[in-house]
């Protein structure tokens, strides 16, 4: 594993330890050029999943794509990371376990807003914002009113 702070090649296991999910290994490393610790997570070898975009196209189902659009949607907001990282974990587990290997990005984006509506209401509005790509303020409206429904 490099090292992200001087690109070094090697280094070492300092901690390891199991996920609260029980599905990923957080692993503490140590760089052995420069001595910086950093975290990586070791995951299950899974097929690949396909996302198929609403022009019709696809992709691979990418993991830091989500957590990036989770992460602005959370932005300022009581929200602990490792929360955001459970709903991920969680959408991931419900994928694999239903044995498909394409997945459409409207139900990707309904899923993430169903696990939103209950950690966040502004994180919920914010994702749906984006996701449902609002193109006026009545549209904006409706996503609040829906909120608790």
């Amino acid at each position: 594993m490099r090292c992200p702070k001087c690109d070094f090649a090697e280094s070492k296991v300092v901690d390891s330890r199991p996920s609260e999910d029980g599905y990923t290994i957080r692993r503490r490393r140590e760089c052995l050029s420069c001595g910086y610790r950093f975290t990586t997570y070791e995951r299950l070898g899974e097929s690949a999943l396909i996302v198929i975009k609403s022009d019709g196209s696809s992709e691979a189902f990418d993991r830091d794509k989500l957590l990036r659009g989770l992460l602005i949607a959370c932005a300022k907001r009581p929200i602990q990371p490792s929360q955001v990282e459970d709903v991920i974990n969680d959408i991931e587990k419900e994928l694999h376990s239903s044995q498909r290997n394409q997945v459409r990005s409207k139900e990707l984006g309904e899923m993430v807003l169903k696990r939103l509506v209950d950690l966040d209401d502004v994180a919920y509005v914010r994702f749906a914002s984006v996701y449902k790509d609002f193109q006026n303020v009545e549209e904006f409206a409706a996503a609040l009113e829906n909120i608790h429904k």
